[in-house]
């Protein structure tokens, strides 16, 4: 990256900020949330991001057992994503905010201010604060250090705390901010995910697209925020790769570990991921009686279930409410996001095509992706279910909040986001 070879790293003023009590040990949903809003953190204090790899295992390691499988310890951000997050360029202001990675940082700041993140939290007024009030107490404190290089303490809480992203009342005050940054606003994938895509798209839609992903030699002539913010800084791209896919729904049904983990939701009186909770949104989870601390009723347990972890006949049955809204209108194509066994998927496909009125039904399971685009095959359906005319996810999944969220900021109507 071009901010990696500069004679002075410090020029213009140029500060930086390492956020040590990252997350990792997580997946790419979880970790997504909280890259962002550390992301967003460093800008709104002034400061360039700096950004390490998706860490599993910090160990050191290439590969961590998880669940009797190998999965990698740590994977580039370069791998999923495309972002001003990961060191791609911002709409103004970009030599001063230019992310840069890890390695870089411990080269040029060897020696960096550390923040401790006790100190700070002593500043809130509640034990609970907002998004929006932990942006606004840890920008003001970061402005107020001189030094070019600050880093907030590791091994400990987080600075956006786990419970915040599945609190509405907590996160949603941040949206306006949010919601206008170039985080999010020029978040993207990675030349890999879109690979994956373009390998793979004839399995769910018939559309033709106008050109592919790739670079061009002439300015574009897409309006979109990502080539808006890139024109005069080729190759631009040769068209807006997230326009929406006409005709397509996209259902996220999360399996296998769910099945407790939906049960738990239910003992403990779980609401929706914030970013699914949208005041906008045609469906809103009304928390019921019969759940919390630890315990719940047999009927309490089964409407988690049917939102949660629905049946077959419920997800048929919850496709035929949703195809008779007018933001369905045309919907032809379907595509399952799920990590559910290849013989269920199967029965799944059976039931959905037994509707009627399905062109094309594919799933996470049919796509045929190299070893690469494997380990980060979750962003790939990620990224069709931003692109869907019509998603129905799961409330309480970070990836269905993440896939939400973006679906927000490129102007989906909220109508199309529906859940279970």
């Amino acid at each position: 990256m071009p901010q990696h070879h500069v004679s002075d790293p410090f020029a213009g003023g140029k500060k930086y900020l390492w956020v040590e009590n990252h997350v990792h040990g997580l997946g790419w949903g979880n970790y997504m949330q909280d890259l962002i809003f550390n992301a967003q953190l460093a800008y709104s204090s002034g400061r360039a991001f700096v950004f390490d790899n998706y860490t599993w295992n910090r160990d050191g390691s290439e590969y961590t057992d998880y669940n009797g499988k190998l999965i990698p310890s740590q994977i580039p951000l370069s791998a999923l994503i495309t972002s001003p997050i990961n060191g791609g360029p911002f709409f103004e202001n970009d030599a001063k905010l230019r992310a840069i990675q890890k390695e870089y940082w411990t080269k040029i700041c060897p020696n960096p201010v550390e923040v401790l993140t006790y100190d700070v939290k002593k500043l809130y007024d509640k034990d609970e604060p907002s998004a929006g009030t932990i942006l606004e107490i840890w920008t003001d404190v970061l402005r107020k250090h001189d030094e070019p290089c600050l880093q907030i303490d590791g091994y400990t809480e987080r600075v956006f705390d786990m419970y915040l992203y599945g609190q509405k009342d907590r996160l949603l005050d941040i949206w306006p901010i949010l919601s206008e940054s170039p985080i999010v606003k020029l978040f993207g994938y990675s030349p890999l995910i879109h690979s994956a895509f373009e390998a793979n798209k004839d399995l769910f839609t018939s559309l033709p697209f106008g050109e592919p992903y790739f670079p061009c030699s002439e300015p574009s002539t897409s309006t979109s925020p990502i080539t808006t913010a890139l024109a005069t800084k080729p190759p631009a791209r040769c068209n807006d790769p997230y326009q929406p896919i006409s005709g397509l729904l996209a259902l996220h049904l999360r399996r296998g570990d769910f099945a407790d983990h939906c049960a738990h939701l239910a003992k403990w009186s779980a609401s929706w991921m914030g970013f699914n909770s949208f005041p906008e949104f045609p469906d809103q989870w009304v928390k019921p009686e019969g759940g919390g601390w630890g315990k719940t009723t047999d009927e309490n347990l089964a409407l988690y279930m049917q939102r949660c972890y629905p049946t077959i006949e419920q997800i048929v049955a919850r496709v035929g409410e949703i195809r008779k809204h007018p933001a369905s209108s045309g919907l032809k194509d379907i595509y399952v996001m799920t990590n559910g066994d290849r013989e269920w998927v199967k029965e799944l496909k059976a039931a959905l095509r037994a509707t009627g009125g399905w062109d094309k039904i594919a799933t996470s399971r049919d796509m045929t992706i190299t070893r690469e685009q494997k380990e980060v095959a979750q962003a790939v359906d990620m990224m069709i279910g931003e692109k869907a005319q019509v998603l129905i996810g799961n409330g309480w999944s970070s990836m269905t909040s993440n896939i939400v969220m973006m679906r927000m900021v490129r102007g989906m109507a909220p109508g199309s986001s529906r859940f279970w």
